[in-house]
């Protein structure tokens, strides 16, 4: 069997990393106001610059710049947005001391519109560092799933002034503001975007399920509405780039926010969803067996996540294999990859790994998938 020569790879990855020590103390500074936004940014350059060369060495033949520019995955993408007001997350401490990101609050007041290019600037920093450092490699753009915007308040986050009905208007106007996107990146050159979605996976969750229930939405019905929605962003990708969807479960400070078997939106996201690629969740039980790929349609890929980000503990190459054996009974081989489950770095605050168990982690997946794939 070959190895892919167009994304998703058969070693990719999902797109954050660890931030180096000194761009957080920028950061920290800049919040202070010690020193300028375009100060801050020549740090960013230097660290993306770094990281670019890290994903080089590790044999990644897909590279991102980390999400270093950020401090959430979505939050900065999505308050770009016109119509779109975001608050920060607070980070709220359980009873038994461990530590969860609060959601934020997301609400759409007014039309949603793409009022400016939100991504291309920072691409085009990535693709100079690319080939600079790395000829060959695809430089991937990671961005927030347009569900992002409805699943957490449902309606009740949505102006009723700006949209008194949902369906079709705010589906369309949020889809063309993500296909203008997709098009001002392709222009640029980007042929490789990931959206990160957690609401397919939260609704594998039931108490994730039941709090949908209690905002006035049927979470049976929820998938393969999200599958219609995402479809309309589909449909407006230019012709010859890759358009990929990560599912997340929760990854702030390596802790989760759902679980659950795939099994209530399997049909929905590998069946009706016209992607070209699924990242997929799988690093330990909480994801549950590999039967819903079954639903996986021919042309399609699905990235297999099969490593934490979440803990220095690094897998057996082993049960790795053995693994992508048993998923490979549900789907062809030859439609699998194999990644990490996640993003070491969600957030700003990163999960609690060290910087070389990230580079033995991406070491492992790139063997692994040489040693399966070829």
């Amino acid at each position: 069997m070959s190895p892919r020569t167009t994304p998703p790879f058969r070693a990719d990855h999902v797109g954050s990393f660890l931030r180096p020590t000194y761009l957080l103390q920028a950061r920290e500074r800049k919040a202070r106001g010690e020193i300028t936004a375009a100060q801050l940014r020549e740090v960013e350059d230097r660290a993306i610059a770094e990281i670019v060369g890290f994903q080089r060495d590790c044999g990644l033949a897909s590279i991102t710049d980390g999400e270093f520019r950020r401090t959430y995955f979505h939050i900065d993408f999505l308050e770009q947005l016109g119509g779109v007001h975001t608050d920060i997350p607070v980070t709220v401490r359980r009873a038994d001391g461990t530590e969860e990101l609060a959601p934020p609050v997301i609400k759409v007041v007014d039309k949603v519109r793409h009022a400016k290019d939100i991504q291309r600037a920072d691409f085009e920093y990535l693709k100079e560092q690319v080939e600079r450092q790395a000829p060959g490699c695809t430089p991937k753009v990671t961005i927030p799933s347009p569900t992002m915007l409805h699943f957490r308040g449902g309606r009740a986050g949505i102006s009723r002034e700006a949209y008194p009905e949902l369906d079709p208007a705010f589906y369309d106007d949020v889809a063309r503001a993500y296909g203008e996107e997709l098009r001002s990146l392709h222009d640029a050159g980007c042929r490789y975007v990931q959206m990160d979605d957690t609401n397919m996976a939260y609704l594998c969750d039931e108490k994730m399920r039941e709090a949908a229930r209690r905002r006035g939405d049927d979470p049976d019905e929820l998938p393969h509405r999200y599958a219609q929605f995402i479809n309309k962003v589909v449909a407006l990708k230019p012709a010859g780039m890759t358009l990929a969807m990560h599912l997340c479960r929760g990854n702030f400070k390596s802790t989760f926010a759902a679980q659950g078997n795939y099994e209530p939106v399997a049909e929905a996201l590998l069946a009706e969803m016209n992607l070209d690629a699924i990242f997929m969740e799988y690093d330990d039980d909480r994801s549950g067996d590999f039967r819903p790929l079954r639903f996986l349609k021919p042309g399609r890929v699905v990235v297999l996540g099969l490593v934490t980000t979440k803990f220095g503990q690094l897998e057996s190459k082993d049960d790795l294999k053995r693994r992508i054996g048993e998923a490979a009974r549900h789907a062809p081989l030859e439609q699998l990859c194999l990644s990490p489950q996640c993003g070491f770095s969600s957030t700003v605050h990163g999960n609690n790994i060290a910087v070389e168990d990230q580079r033995r982690k991406l070491e492992l997946v790139v063997q692994t998938a040489r040693e399966v794939w070829g």
